[in-house]
Parts: C-alpha cells; sequence; structure tokens
C-alpha cells in the first residue's frame, strides 16, 4: 500500500487506540480503510491484554463518511469485488466490539462515521465537532444502521429530522439529545476519552465485557424476557475468580487484582 497506513492500531498499556488515518480526505471511508478497521476490530476482541478501546480520527476531522470522489460506493464492480462481510465488520454494522468502544469525536462526524459511532459504548465530542447524515442530499440514504440505531438512541422526531433533512447537529445538540455523553473543549477529547478509558481499564474485564453484552443482549426485549437474559451472565459472573477477588479486595481495603477470569 503507497503512502501512509489509512488506520493505525497503537497500545497505550489495556488501551488500543483506532485512528481514522486519511486526513487529507477528512477521514472519508474507502475500501482499504474498512478492510483495516475489520482487522483492527478482529486484533483487539483476540488480545486478552486489552481492556477497552478508543475510535479516532486524524487531522481536523472524525469521519465524514464514505468517499464519494473515490467512487467505491456507486462503482458495482468494486463492490462486487468486495467482500460484503468486510463491509459490515469494519463499520460495525453487523458485530458489536466485544470490549467497551470509546469514541474521540474530534471534528465532522458525517454519514458513514455517524453510523459508526452508534455502534460505541461511549462519546466525547470536541466542543466544535458536528454530526449529521447528509446521504438525502446524494441521493442515498444511511444505509449503515442509523434507520435502524438513531431512532433508538435519540427522540425518534430529532432522528427522523436528522435524517430528512441531512442538517448536522452541533456537540451541544449531541450531549442534549443523548447522541454523546460529554462534550469537551476544543482539542481534549482523546485526553477525556483516555480518562474514561483508564477508569474502564481498572474494573474486571470479565465484569466489564459481561455487562456490556448483557446490554445488547436485552436490548428493547419486554422486562421479563430482558431479566431472564440479565440473569444469565450475571449467573456467569458472580461466580469468576474476578468476583471473589473483588469481594476480598473490598473487605482487605485494598485495590483488587483483576485478571478476567
Amino acid at each position: 500500500m503507497n503512502g501512509p497506513e489509512p488506520v493505525l492500531l497503537q497500545r497505550s498499556g489495556a488501551i488500543a487506540v483506532v485512528t481514522m488515518n486519511r486526513p487529507e480526505r477528512r477521514n472519508a471511508l474507502n475500501l482499504p480503510m474498512i478492510e483495516l478497521l475489520a482487522r483492527a476490530w478482529q486484533d483487539i476482541d483476540a488480545d486478552d491484554t486489552i481492556r477497552v478501546a478508543i475510535l479516532t480520527g486524524a487531522g481536523e476531522s472524525y469521519c465524514v463518511g464514505g468517499d464519494l470522489g473515490d467512487g467505491w460506493m456507486t462503482d458495482g464492480q468494486r463492490r462486487a469485488d468486495f467482500d460484503p462481510g468486510v463491509l459490515g465488520r469494519g463499520l460495525l454494522l453487523t458485530r458489536s466490539l466485544r470490549k467497551p468502544l470509546i469514541a474521540a469525536v474530534n471534528g465532522a462526524c458525517l454519514g458513514g462515521g455517524l453510523e459508526m459511532l452508534q455502534q460505541t459504548d461511549i462519546r466525547v465530542a470536541d466542543e466544535h465537532a458536528v454530526f449529521g447524515l447528509p446521504e438525502v442530499r446524494r441521493g442515498l440514504i444511511p444505509g449503515a444502521g442509523s434507520t435502524v440505531r438513531l431512532k433508538r438512541q435519540i427522540p425518534y422526531t430529532k432522528a427522523m429530522e436528522m435524517i430528512l433533512t441531512g442538517e448536522p447537529l452541533t456537540a451541544r445538540e449531541a450531549y442534549e439529545f443523548g447522541l454523546v455523553g460529554h462534550v469537551a473543549p476544543a482539542g481534549t477529547a482523546l485526553a477525556r476519552a483516555h480518562e474514561l478509558a483508564e477508569r474502564v481499564a481498572r474494573n474486571s474485564p470479565l465484569a466489564v465485557q459481561h455487562a456490556k453484552a448483557a446490554l445488547l443482549a436485552s436490548g428493547w426485549l419486554p422486562d421479563d424476557e430482558a431479566r431472564a437474559v440479565e440473569a444469565r451472565f450475571v449467573r456467569e459472573v458472580i461466580t469468576s475468580a474476578d468476583a471473589r477477588e473483588g469481594r476480598k479486595a473490598f473487605v482487605e481495603k485494598r485495590e483488587p487484582r483483576f485478571t478476567g477470569q
């Protein structure tokens, strides 16, 4: 591959940082980038020493969606040569990361960038970030999950307005509607995401991953069905070595030493 890698995977202790790295194209998604994202998610989930991941963008943008200038979204032959399973995995459309995933939104988060954002677990935005789904302005629809997920994550009428008008939200509006959980001063979203990641990484990885799985598996099920799902994950955690270590550390008034077992 010529030039710098379009996706970077770096480590900081138990924290993995995935950086979309096409700043000259505002981190617009192309096929090599999606393939590398799919590989990064696989590598993160397979490495038990990684407890939490952060997704961010290089330069002044987070991700402005599919690279229309590259032509891959409308070139039937190029798409036919591309494994659609990789597309789903790379954009987190057909899979969820087993580890917690924190978004550090450092600028424009549009189209496919916003669709991936909806599959992250904790979200921090720089105060100048914007969030939008402009697909209808290009004769397209947001087809990587937004018509399913967005109405479940923010008020229905606001989700419909975003999708049908293509108009973006400011970072403050995204916070008010619950699309992001934190708004940080300009240039500090990644540092704030690291702070949150470190808090997560201190906890039992077994408990954290099972808690995330329970949240996703129970979804929007009726309460009685959701409680049965929750109970299954509780049973798997409550007898674990991490649970015993957590109780022992509490009694002994020390920090627990979790192993993920």
